[in-house]
């Protein structure tokens, strides 16, 4: 018998993506499923989106977050498997049949996760600059990743309430990686599935980008102090990301340097810390000439290694901040 699963999708004021997001899980090659969308207290028109397609709504009674949402939709829900996304996420129309098929297989003591495609929903440097690399991070350690994102989670509901759902006072970001960290520590095993797949409405630009570096380095900043796993290699906040932002920041102090001093000796350093940084993310540049061929990844290794790794950094020095002056995020 196939599993029966409960697609719950949080929206707070997502009218600019929710249609694109229903329509793809209502043209899913999978047919036992039902589609919850918990409305946090939208103030725009995602309620009336939401009515021309036949799922449930739950309309949360004031704004709460995600992590409540999405709590809520479980307790409501009727399938036997939880397939969480988010509503800027247009499934694939497979991603529910092989969701379905991999939680059978794994059974109920394992969460399963999928990621991004390669390639976003909307064109764009920015765009597949994220799409890429949150593929290449999220995949890279398939058989034991450190977290599993809500872009894609799956899950049986009774392992969701044992473990006891999404944290609700908590950081604005960042609840899945908990979850899962949550999880492994009651014994549940986390494994992706690359095939699993969502495409991503991103409408990235190059502000919107990098402040979306910044906000999500300050709060993993912050969790990972209280985690004590700041050096951790987990998905986004990988190795290679964390010796970028290090590397990055040498190679400008020696840049700064030679000029204070006109002195080019202090140019070799600075050499050195851009070949070292090329090297250790080798596997993340392939991946983008693969995707995107090589005048994208000139445009990628220049963006991923001059102003990224700064936001990154600054976001960095700012949940270190946050947390020695005992700040609330």
């Amino acid at each position: 018998m196939a599993h029966h699963i409960s697609v719950i999708i949080p929206n707070h004021n997502g009218e600019a993506t929710l249609e694109k997001c229903l329509s793809a899980v209502f043209a899913s090659d999978y047919d036992n499923f039902e589609v919850i969308v918990v409305d946090d207290f939208s103030k725009d028109n995602s309620v009336s989106i939401i009515n021309t397609f036949p799922c449930r709504l739950i309309c949360m009674e004031k704004h709460a977050g995600a992590s409540a949402a999405r709590n809520k939709g479980a307790e409501q829900s009727k399938g036997n498997i939880l397939f969480f996304t988010d509503a800027d996420c247009v499934l694939e129309k497979n991603t529910l049949s092989l969701a379905a098929a991999m939680a059978a297989k794994k059974g109920p003591d394992t969460i399963v996760g999928g990621t991004y495609t390669k390639q976003p929903y909307d064109p764009g440097f920015f765009n597949l600059f994220q799409s890429i690399f949150i593929h290449y991070s999220e995949v890279k350690h398939k058989e034991a990743p450190d977290y599993i994102a809500t872009h894609a989670l799956i899950v049986h509901t009774d392992t969701f309430k044992k473990i006891g759902g999404f944290p609700q006072n908590f950081l604005p970001i960042l609840e899945d990686v908990e979850f899962c960290h949550r999880a492994r520590r009651k014994g549940f095993r986390l494994i992706m599935e690359p095939k699993i797949l969502v495409r991503h409405i991103f409408n990235f630009s190059m502000s919107s980008s990098l402040r979306n570096a910044y906000k999500k380095s300050k709060f993993w900043t912050l969790y990972s102090l209280k985690n004590h796993d700041l050096l951790a290699d987990s998905g986004t906040a990988s190795v290679e990301l964390k010796f970028n932002v290090l590397a990055c920041f040498f190679a400008y102090i020696f840049f700064l340097l030679t000029l204070a001093s006109q002195n080019s000796l202090f140019l070799v350093p600075s050499f050195l810390f851009i070949v070292c940084n090329v090297f250790v993310n080798r596997k993340l540049f392939g991946v983008y000439f693969e995707n995107g061929g090589l005048f994208f990844l000139l445009k990628a290794v220049i963006y991923y290694m001059t102003l990224y790794p700064l936001a990154v950094g600054l976001g960095g020095i700012a949940g270190l901040t946050r947390a020695f002056t005992g700040n609330r995020p």
